[in-house]
């Protein structure tokens, strides 16, 4: 039994999305102007991890490897979902996005891309190619598995080998898990079992679902979601980490919610840390843009209680690609 498995895990996963994220559901002139930084947003978070040395994974939309339109367009997957709602299909804005990075920062982030697979203890996961939603009306198998081979594609032209996925909207797709091993994914951040949590589409989104999730960052209402480690060293491949804490900085800013929201991470983090479990923090980098210091250090509050636990009770911290290796070699 290797050391990993005999303590608590912290655990950090980001979706790094870019406008290709929330283009249902923003323009993208809007998206250009609220991660007008996201570059300076990377380096900042980076750095804030490698002081409190958190291993982390940073779930990359496969659009982002991409530095210019021309790489994009030569990454192009030979089947693409056709979602009954076109809206959902990022393939539509292709036309309207800039030349390359340098005048389109939201859309590629080549130079990111390559800034996190040089830092020390940061894997690069996907998040997808194309932000694909897997429980979507008109995407199929295929589309899904021509999606996946244009991301290990992207990744592999960037010299990196992807070991773990983060499935957009934690649409997890149970069919799908078997092609994700197929293509050497050994682990997915799972939505949990919370009602509140479960996989769903668009469609089965309801406002009392959104509030309760909002409202169970600052108050107790459905557990500490954190996972026995027992429980995940009987899995197989590829290992469900289900996530515990959407990380909400935007939420957090002002008193007394900045207080509630970290309190109630401390309580979840503390439990965890006594009982052998899995906390499994995420969060967006974008959503780090605007107000960056202040949101910075929220970030590191939580860090700071995260490494009081690593001395006082012998948590650890991994990202994805770590834990799952680290129980395929133990088993």
């Amino acid at each position: 039994m290797t050391e990993s498995r005999n303590k608590a895990i912290f655990m950090v996963s980001l979706d790094f999305e870019g406008y290709w994220g929330t283009r249902d559901i923003e323009s993208l002139d809007d998206c250009r102007r609220r991660i007008a930084n996201l570059e300076s947003v990377v380096t900042s978070l980076l750095k804030t991890l490698q002081e409190h040395e958190i291993h982390a994974t940073w779930a990359s939309v496969g659009f982002l490897f991409s530095q210019n339109r021309e790489e994009l367009l030569e990454l192009l997957p030979a089947v693409r979902p056709d979602y009954a709602s076109a809206v959902l299909s990022p393939y539509r804005d292709l036309g309207l996005i800039g030349a390359n990075e340098d005048v389109e920062p939201c859309c590629y982030a080549a130079s990111s891309i390559c800034e996190i697979a040089k830092t020390r203890f940061q894997e690069l996961g996907t998040h997808t190619f194309s932000h694909y939603y897997c429980l979507e009306d008109g995407q199929t198998a295929e589309s899904f598995r021509s999606d996946l081979d244009a991301a290990c594609k992207a990744a592999e032209r960037s010299d990196i080998q992807l070991r773990s996925i983060v499935f957009p909207r934690n649409q997890v797709n149970a069919d799908y898990l078997s092609y994700c091993r197929e293509r050497g994914i050994l682990c997915y951040r799972g939505a949990g079992s919370s009602w509140m949590y479960t996989t769903r589409r668009r469609s089965d989104e309801t406002f009392m679902r959104r509030a309760s999730r909002i409202l169970n960052a600052y108050v107790k209402i459905s557990g500490h979601h954190s996972v026995p480690m027992y429980t995940i060293e009987r899995q197989s491949r590829p290992f469900d980490f289900p996530g515990t804490t959407h990380l909400r900085p935007s939420l957090m800013m002002e008193q007394p919610l900045r207080s509630l929201a970290l309190n109630r991470i401390y309580e979840g983090l503390n439990y965890a840390a006594e009982n052998g479990h899995l906390y499994h923090l995420w969060f967006h980098p974008e959503d780090f843009a605007g107000n960056l210091d202040r949101k910075i250090e929220i970030l590191n509050r939580v860090l700071e209680h995260y490494s009081k636990l690593r001395v006082s009770r012998q948590m650890k911290s991994l990202n994805m690609g770590e834990l799952a290796q680290d129980l395929l070699l133990a088993a």
